[in-house]
């Protein structure tokens, strides 16, 4: 009964963890600061990260429960059989199938990453489920749509971005396949997946000195039986509020880098450097990434530059910015071991830019 107590006492380390940084960065501005409090607070570049700040939690918020309560509907309804009758076992096979699973589950980055930790949990193979968590926040029905919308008279755009993203899938997934044989999932990650054995043993332990109380008494309770459908309700809550606040920090310190980054580097910067095919993707790439803007929505973005940047920068904005960003990857680094995160990171980068590059060279 102690062990059970004690395996199921939260862990504190990411709270204070979070309550130290929020300190710091107070400290440092009140020390970095020579004005009074009033004029800090009207200052325009806080206002410019407290606006980012909240419009990125605005905007993501809607997506992390749409991926969290589809993690924790696959948890309680989706068994583990059901998942691998799904996944071809041949390896491409697997991968291509992986590729449309956004079509069925149109699911933006900002709700990916728990619900590709519960796949994973659930039996798919770590190069499929790499696959759908490269190409699932573009390939989808409602990210096609805004993106036509957006260009609407430049149709290559809109299906290079699609094309471009389901090649990086396959070309990711097949090297994950080849090169990565082991278990990339953090300890931390499998936490609530053993949870549930442990809550078993408890229910166990307690069964077993009920019944020890009825030998000894001679006689039995007689309990009523839990409503099914209730319980499976309540396992479905109790997954999904887990998985938003084990990704929802991890959403907001993305949210304030974003807001940062906004206030002090400027537009006029990132065309300065921008100048040529080459440079214009590799700062269309880091603007995708830095930004973290949501995949609905990016094509409306991406329009704006349409007479900056050449259109391959604008397709490698489309491309990248959903398979990597800055939220995407801090909550990445909290269910993967960092050696995986950095090579999914260096692949989607390189991918991306000779994709778009091949694209502006022969196509766009």
């Amino acid at each position: 009964m102690q062990n059970t107590a004690t395996a199921s006492r939260p862990r504190r380390g990411s709270g204070n963890w979070m309550a130290l940084f929020s300190i710091v960065f107070i400290i440092g501005l009140y020390l970095l600061s020579t004005h009074s409090p009033g004029t800090i607070l009207s200052n325009p570049k806080l206002q410019i990260v407290k606006m980012m700040f909240i419009s990125v939690i605005i905007e993501a918020l809607p997506f992390i429960l749409i991926g969290v309560i589809v993690s924790a509907l696959l948890e309680v309804f989706v068994s583990e059989q059901t998942i691998k009758r799904l996944i071809p076992r041949n390896p491409l096979l697997g991968i291509v199938a992986a590729s449309f699973i956004g079509i069925i589950f149109p699911i933006c980055e900002c709700g990916m990453v728990p619900a590709i930790r519960r796949l994973i949990h659930k039996g798919v193979p770590l190069y499929a489920a790499t696959t759908f968590l490269v190409v699932g926040p573009i390939l989808n029905p409602i990210v096609f749509w805004s993106t036509f919308t957006a260009f609407r008279n430049k149709p290559e755009i809109v299906w290079s971005r699609m094309g471009l993203a389901f090649a990086a899938a396959i070309v990711i997934g097949l090297i994950v396949h080849r090169f990565v044989k082991t278990d990339q999932l953090k300890s931390a990650a499998s936490h609530d997946h053993g949870h549930g054995l442990g809550h078993d043993h408890a229910h166990h332990d307690h069964n077993h000195l009920h019944d020890d109380h009825n030998r000894h008494h001679g006689h039995a309770h007689h309990h009523p039986k839990p409503n099914r459908a209730m319980g499976k309700l309540v396992d479905v809550m109790s997954h999904s509020i887990g998985e938003f606040f084990s990704m929802g920090k991890y959403l907001m310190i993305g949210a304030l880098l974003v807001g940062l980054l906004q206030a002090f580097v400027t537009r006029g910067t990132l065309e300065a450097l921008g100048h040529g095919p080459a440079g214009s993707g590799a700062i269309m790439m880091g603007l995708g990434f830095l930004l973290s803007l949501c995949s609905t929505s990016d094509a409306f973005v991406a329009q704006s530059f349409t007479t900056t940047f050449a259109p391959g920068a604008l397709v490698a904005f489309m491309v990248l910015g959903p398979m990597l960003n800055l939220k995407g990857l801090l909550m990445m680094s909290a269910v993967f071991k960092t050696r995986f995160v950095l090579l999914y990171g260096a692949l989607v980068a390189v991918i991306v830019y000779a994709g778009t590059w091949a694209l502006g060279q022969f196509i766009l």
